[in-house]
């Protein structure tokens, strides 16, 4: 308690892997010795994020119970150990998590400290097994209603493989006709695949949410949350979403990831609940356990990233963990506290700077948010779509399409949502679409108003292709979209990774030739503009770069995947990119919060040198260091800079 209190930490995260300690057997429960945790911290006046245990069944109750346990994508039924390794649709599980919560909220409910419950830890728990595979029958007469709509949608005819009645059904496992290409798993039917994505992502929460029900009947008012993994593909966040009183997630970006990285995890989470902060849960002091190398945060890496999560909307910095454990798989992941026992260490002093600097600003910052313009629609629902698809390439992945136009962005400090298809898109400008694979005729519909209305879009290749089902659009590609975009794609050559083809400025907005590879549209003009021309190969001299006016909007369409450099053409023509308030070097980033009040302006320099922000001359206060500033900071090397300026004042 008292390095916390030297550290300033202020709320502590607990009992998050306990449920072995309260629950020796099915009927006994033991809690005195959490009461005298609880009393600790109530004394010292921390707030408690209050985790409900509920991540990992204890060990007899896996022996007792072993339905329990997952089956594996193989077949293989788990044995106990490692973590959320629990069947979510068995009800064995679900009866013992919900009445271990209802003795939780009874017993320590009324505790004042409380701040927010924090149910299970980072879900990742898919499952094969027959209880699984018979309430995914269930889950697919809710949503076909017949036998018949199902065969349309996952076009069994293919290959013979109609299905007669809702017991054919099988879950697409490793003992189903799938086979494992280039790392990545490939199905006969994509259809089944993208409905168990779907199934078992409901059903995952629906362990959280029987959960949740019970905290929010008892106190309505206390925020709920459970902790996120940014971009983790096996759960639909944005589903999820609605249920999440507060977003949190877990923030680790590996030692060689770049900033912009970081910064579009942080976004994608700021996202989920855009008008609202969301809370970094835990980052690593310093270093972490699980990679080849785990390096440390050199000084001033920490203070950094931790800076990095609320300049795009955290309100928290916590960490993970609060004290070196001495034992099992993370006794060498890093803690506010090392083994050693004392504050004499410099990552404890690290922190504890942090913490000071933290509470001198913090009410400065808290409850504001960022509002944005230019959003990037994403689509887990497409990101499963595409990724199992067995064409065009097996190089095609949707993130690392997806990364080079968010880093566009994050390079001309614009700052960025992210959007689903179903969303209210009214409020941007700009809408940038990388590789909108799947999309239904009613989100096509939407995006085409929004155009249609004066919106600008810009989407790319394999985009418009397949409806919900993952089942072609006929009529020719890219589908919905193909009046909007004012082209035809009549074929789409995918050519090993090294082998470049070019784009060719045609129009003088685009700016000089670029380099793409991987995908290559054959595009026929529908009453689009082309912007860009392919350099070789039989498709040379058509259309690779396009733009269509529609309504009161444009829509552009880029056929390839081209280097950093043309797509950062393209987004600039896009957006139509406007002169910044401040002059800011490379390597700099910049977010902005902001609330009716005032706004916050961050400056992150993530170089070893010195950094110079100048600006028309516009007084501001350095919350880093309460002085007011007029037309130029310097930042250090490592150095975060925060200006506060009053709206009142404009």
């Amino acid at each position: 308690m008292k390095l916390f209190k030297e550290a300033g930490v202020n709320i502590v995260t607990l009992p998050v892997f306990s449920w072995a300690k309260f629950q020796s057997d099915e009927t006994s429960y033991h809690f005195q010795w959490f009461d005298k945790i609880i009393d600790r911290i109530t004394d010292a006046g921390l707030s408690i994020c209050f985790a409900t245990s509920t991540a990992v069944q204890p060990a007899w109750m896996s022996r007792k119970y072993p339905n329990i346990l997952p089956v594996d994508f193989q077949g293989n039924r788990r044995k106990f150990g490692g973590r959320v390794k629990f069947c979510p649709n068995s009800k064995e599980y679900n009866k013992f998590s919900t009445k271990l919560v209802e003795q939780l909220v009874e017993r320590y409910g009324d505790n004042k400290n409380i701040k927010f419950w924090h149910i299970g830890n980072e879900y990742d728990n898919w499952c094969y097994c027959e209880k699984c595979e018979n309430d995914f029958k269930l889950f697919l007469k809710k949503r076909y209603k017949t036998v018949d709509n199902l065969n349309r949608a996952w076009y069994t005819s293919f290959w013979g493989h109609t299905l007669y009645s809702w017991d054919d059904i099988v879950a697409p496992s490793g003992l189903t006709e799938m086979w494992n290409d280039n790392g990545r798993i490939r199905t006969t039917f994509q259809s089944i695949s993208l409905d168990y994505a779907r199934f078992m992502s409901e059903s995952i929460f629906n362990c959280y949410k029987a959960e949740y029900d019970i905290i929010k009947k008892a106190y309505p008012n206390i925020p709920i949350t459970t902790n996120f993994m940014g971009f983790f593909k096996p759960i639909n966040y944005f589903k999820w979403a609605p249920y999440i009183d507060i977003i949190s997630w877990d923030s680790y970006p590996g030692v060689n990831d770049p900033a912009y990285l970081t910064s579009m995890r942080h976004d994608l989470m700021r996202s989920l609940k855009k008008d609202r902060p969301f809370l970094l849960m835990e980052q690593t002091p310093s270093q972490t356990n699980w990679s080849q190398f785990n390096s440390q945060k050199r000084p001033g890496d920490m203070a950094l990233q931790s800076f990095q999560a609320v300049a795009h909307g955290s309100d928290s910095v916590m960490f993970f963990q609060l004290r070196r454990s001495i034992g099992a798989c993370e006794k060498f992941h890093s803690g506010l506290i090392d083994h050693v026992g004392h504050g004499n260490t410099r990552v404890f002093k690290e922190c504890a700077e942090l913490g000071k600097l933290l509470n001198n600003i913090g009410d400065s910052i808290t409850g504001t948010i960022q509002k944005n313009d230019v959003a990037i629609l994403f689509d887990w629902e497409n990101w499963w779509a595409l990724e199992y698809s067995s064409g065009p390439s097996t190089q095609l992945e949707y993130l690392k399409e997806m990364e080079k136009y968010y880093y566009a962005l994050f390079k001309s400090s614009i700052g960025v949502d992210f959007i689903t298809p179903d969303s209210k898109l009214g409020e941007y400008k700009t809408i940038i679409a990388p590789t909108l694979y799947l999309l239904s005729n009613e989100n096509a519909l939407n995006i085409i108003t929004y155009v249609k209305e004066g919106g600008t879009l810009l989407t790319t290749f394999q985009s418009g292709i397949v409806d919900e089902s993952d089942t072609v659009h006929p009529g020719g590609y890219p589908g919905p979209l193909r009046k909007l975009l004012g082209i035809w794609v009549e074929e789409t050559d995918s050519l090993p990774m090294g082998v470049y083809n070019s784009a060719i400025p045609v129009d003088p907005s685009f700016k000089k030739e670029v380099k793409c590879d991987l995908i290559f549209d054959v595009i026929h003009l529908e009453g689009a503009k082309v912007l860009a021309k392919y350099g070789s190969d039989y498709y040379q001299n058509t259309p690779v770069i396009t733009e269509n006016r529609f309504g009161s909007g444009r829509a552009l369409y880029v056929g390839s995947s081209l280097e950093q450099d043309g797509i950062d053409n393209v987004v600039e023509l896009s957006i139509g990119l406007k002169k910044h308030v401040f002059n800011i070097p490379s390597n700099v980033e910049y977010s902005k919060r902001e609330d009716e009040n005032k706004e916050l302006h961050f400056f992150l320099n993530h170089t070893g040198e010195h950094r110079h922000i100048t600006w028309d001359q516009v007084n501001y206060i350095d919350l880093t260091s309460q002085k007011n500033v007029n037309g130029f900071i310097e930042l250090e090397p490592k150095g975060i800079k925060i200006l506060l300026r009053n709206k009142n004042e404009f």
